[in-house]
């Protein structure tokens, strides 16, 4: 038997493995994009085929398609969504039309091969990948409604319970930290103490405003272009499609879906997935700074800062025998890297919308999801095998402290800046503890001074 099958298009014949579930368009996109082997995300593909499985819905509704061609595109949907394996036949590289023209007909010829197969059981004749598939639709606004939708169900079921999963397991570890006071820095010199619940908390709240900021953009991302067909005038589309589909889509995901305000501004630009982009690079940047804070306070465990020790989880070298590295926030920080090169490229693709259409839509949605997806991953990775876990070496920490001349500053208001000023620097010239020379240089008893200077009052500011 033959490998190979031959199909057609409205620009000729095309010849296509006998195995494949798409047609022409499909091959023609192969044949014409050999450029990345990356495919498009396998989440933004689901939502597609979900977004194709409510227009489905909707057009019988409205009576567009024969009840028994949209129930074989919904069980099209169905099967598709059922059975991994099947992601073999959306091929299309990221790096192909600006539309995503390629990755719609793919959809469009992969869902109207299997239903045909459905349909044709009952009924004469067979499902159109254009004119059932794609009925009432464009690429133009199918692909940006797609990217919104496979977002914002990325940021509803992954990203936003990893954050919050972060910011519990941080104030857990925060609460059983609280006793532990330590070695303040300021451009990575010592400064006043602090508690290690004091820093955690910082890092907590830096989640938690993340968190607050992704839900203040979820009513944006949930509103959709589909509707607005080829440039936002809706033509060929019925003109209750988009309400209807809306609501049918929301039904299916249980998130709250719209049509969008202003079908021209959905199609034309990518100013939301922009916004979501750099609020993701924002969470981008909250992360690197505890993962760094981790790296330091773990640092050593004999010539670095030694405050903490980080789960040990595999060796870290093949050279040096016993050395430990803190691989996981290593991880995240890499993560957090590439996801601020993500938003550049989705910076760049955003100003791609020239008049009724951005022309890197591809580009947006690979980027978008891929963000997403690491952050939430990563997330828990450093919740679980990182914060969760540490240990606190309260003898370095107190060792730090004793030495500490900043703890001066707890004198000023009683000796002045300049007399503080001399303390310090003879403590650090002589390598002595503070309160010793304070003791010296004073008139201040020295129980006054263990308590002015008792590093764990000093954490609780004022006088």
């Amino acid at each position: 038997m033959s490998s190979t099958r031959v199909v057609r298009d409205s620009m000729g014949e095309m010849t296509v493995p006998a195995d494949a579930l798409y047609g022409a368009q499909t091959q023609r996109a192969i044949n014409n994009f050999p450029i990345s082997g990356q495919s498009m995300p396998e989440s933004f593909i689901r939502a597609l085929i979900l977004i194709k499985s409510a227009a489905a819905k909707t057009n019988t509704e409205l009576e567009q398609i024969s009840p028994e061609m949209g129930k074989a595109i919904e069980q099209a949907a169905e099967t598709l969504l059922a059975d991994p394996s099947l992601m073999s036949h959306f091929p299309v590289d990221v790096y192909q039309t600006g539309s995503g023209t390629s990755t719609n007909m793919n959809a469009n010829e992969v869902l109207a091969t299997i239903a045909t197969g459905i349909y044709a059981q009952e009924n004469d004749g067979s499902v159109g990948a254009n004119d059932h598939i794609n009925y009432g639709q464009s690429s133009n606004d199918i692909i940006p409604s797609t990217i919104h939708v496979s977002a914002a169900i990325a940021l509803n079921d992954r990203l936003l319970p990893a954050l919050t999963h972060l910011e519990s397991a941080i104030r857990a570890k925060s609460e059983s930290v609280h006793s532990y006071v330590k070695t303040g820095r300021t451009h990575l010199m010592d400064a006043m103490p602090v508690r290690l619940s004091q820093s955690l908390d910082a890092w907590a709240d830096q989640v938690a405003m993340n968190i607050d900021r992704l839900k203040a953009l979820q009513p944006q991302l949930q509103s959709l272009a589909l509707g607005g067909t080829a440039v936002g005038t809706g033509i060929n589309a019925h003109p209750e499609f988009a309400v209807k589909f809306n609501a049918t889509l929301s039904q299916m995901t249980g998130l709250a879906f719209t049509p969008a305000d202003n079908f021209f501004t959905h199609i034309g630009s990518q100013d939301i997935a922009a916004a979501v982009s750099g609020q993701l690079k924002a969470c981008a940047v909250t992360l690197m700074k505890i993962a760094n804070d981790l790296r330091w306070m773990n640092s050593g465990p004999l010539a670095g800062l030694g405050e903490i020790e980080l789960q040990a989880l595999q060796p870290g070298s093949s050279i040096m025998p016993g050395k430990v590295n803190p691989v996981i926030p290593e991880a995240a920080a890499m993560v957090c890297a590439q996801v601020i090169g993500n938003d550049t490229a989705i910076t760049v693709a955003g100003q791609s919308g020239n008049f009724e259409l951005n022309v890197m839509l591809p580009l947006v949605a690979k980027n978008l999801l891929d963000s997403l997806d690491t952050l939430a991953t990563v997330s828990v990775e450093l919740a679980d095998k990182a914060i969760t876990t540490f240990k606190v070496n309260e003898e370095k920490l107190q060792e730090a402290l004793a030495r500490n001349p900043i703890l001066v500053t707890a004198l000023n208001p009683i000796i002045g800046y300049e007399k503080a000023a001399q303390i310090a620097k003879k403590a650090y010239a002589e390598g002595r503890a503070i309160i010793d020379v304070a003791s010296d240089e004073t008139d201040l008893a020295r129980e006054e001074l263990q308590k002015l200077l008792d590093p764990a009052r000093l954490t609780e500011g004022g006088l």
